[in-house]
């Protein structure tokens, strides 16, 4: 053991983020055998991605939120309300204008839910920062007003079908093939050994100590396997027989004897990935980021030195805003409709993630990988229990005790490692 830990210091690893990992390895394990091998399977993985998109896209803006010393509470009701409104976008009002099928659908549609998602996010934030109201009560009546404002939208009937565009952003009609995610895979995997080495690089230009060249690239490759493993799996899960048949027989074609083909990364996913990485750039090297961090470690200190911590709230309770219409934009393209009971409980689901991603509920500590893994292990840990039938009150219950006691393991940690 002390020889592991001696490795993981010297490779600079986040001892959180390998807990974290190490938490879902036992999950899926768990799960695997208690199903029979069928939880770690490329199609129930390919199915966990899907699931768990919406609430990770929005679990990196509940990072800000709750960084800030804040809280959003309202999250899953304006997804609902934007799903909603979305739905009617496009599937009454504009195909009135531009006609069934046209591109211009899926922009304006795109683009009318992450603009209503700002707004109601900054409204929210401008009376928490502006009006001094508890965002817990703010977010909370936000809860209540947007969830029926969901259901008025159309007297609670459901929207559907929505267009064909559109729905390919949830990722279960819409991937990019297998040829495309390896080279996405590749891309990646040059990405991260070139971050890698541009951060040594800094590193040493600075006299900062840096880790042993030999660490560096047992990193890289830990790395680059990840990238490469994930891909294959994800490869792995070919399309049925079935519905190859049914598209050659559409074509008019007869299917070659033999003849696969495999799904490749959804595009969901894709959305996913790209709001990481911006989110993370955003947190680490950009002005907003550090006042966000900044604001959460010492509200006081921050607003002394001359950080406009009003307008601050503001910026950050948009993008929450902005990130839960994303979210609705995914969950309702998933669903191929859109009903009033979109993201119920989505806002349980995106506070637990980031929490069990390491975010501090004191503030002034998290990260955005950490609330995207915490949305993936309770994805997991829900997906798990449905597939071995536990009956859903006791999810509820199993799902609450392990937030208590993610909440409580991270507090022992920042004990022992001095963060508390």
């Amino acid at each position: 053991m002390g020889g592991l830990g001696k490795l993981i210091k010297t490779l600079q690893l986040d001892t959180r983020l390998l807990g974290m990992i190490g938490a879902f390895l036992l999950i899926a394990i768990i799960f695997n055998i208690a199903t029979g091998g069928t939880f770690l399977t490329p199609r129930n993985i390919f199915n966990l991605t899907l699931q768990t998109a919406s609430v990770a896209i929005m679990a990196t803006g509940m990072v800000f939120v709750i960084v800030t010393r804040n809280i959003d509470l309202s999250i899953g009701s304006i997804v609902g309300v934007i799903g909603m409104v979305m739905g009617l976008v496009q599937a009454f009002w504009l195909p009135e204008i531009v006609g069934f099928g046209s591109p211009v659908i899926v922009v304006v549609t795109v683009l009318v839910g992450i603009g209503l998602g700002v707004l109601i996010g900054g409204f929210q934030g401008w009376m928490i920062g502006y009006l001094m109201i508890p965002s817990f009560i703010v977010t909370l009546g936000g809860l209540l007003i947007w969830r029926g404002a969901a259901w008025w939208v159309t007297r609670g009937t459901t929207v559907s079908p929505l267009d064909a565009n559109f729905v390919m952003l949830g990722g279960a009609s819409g991937t990019i093939g297998v040829t495309a995610s390896w080279l996405l895979a590749a891309v990646g995997a040059a990405a991260t050994v070139w971050f890698l080495m541009r951060s040594r690089r800094q590193q040493m230009s600075h006299d900062i100590a840096v880790k042993p060249l030999w660490a560096e690239y047992a990193l890289a490759a830990i790395l680059v396997a990840a990238i490469a493993g994930i891909t294959a799996i994800i490869n792995a899960y070919e399309v049925p027989t079935r519905v190859l048949q049914r598209r050659f027989e559409r074509e008019g074609l007869e299917m070659p004897e033999g003849y696969t083909e495999a799904y490749g990364f959804p595009i969901s996913v894709l959305i996913v990935i790209a709001i990481a990485i911006i989110m993370t750039i955003v947190a680490r090297k950009t002005r907003f980021g550090r006042y966000i961090f900044a604001m959460g470690g010492n509200p006081d200190a921050a607003e002394l030195s001359g950080i406009n911590t009003k307008l601050l709230t503001v910026k950050v309770f948009a993008l929450m805003g902005g990130l839960a219409g994303v979210a609705a934009i995914v969950a309702s393209a998933r669903l191929a409709s859109a009903g009033n009971d979109l993201g119920t409980l989505d806002e349980l689901r995106v506070i637990a993630a980031a929490v069990i991603g390491g975010t501090a509920l004191a503030g002034g500590v998290g990260t955005i990988y950490g609330a995207i893994l915490g949305a993936f292990i309770m994805q997991s840990l829900v997906s798990g229990m449905g597939m071995v039938g536990v009956d859903a009150p006791f999810q509820n219950i199993i799902v609450g005790a392990v937030l208590i006691l993610a909440v409580w393991v991270d507090i022992l940690y920042r004990r022992r490692t001095g963060e508390a």
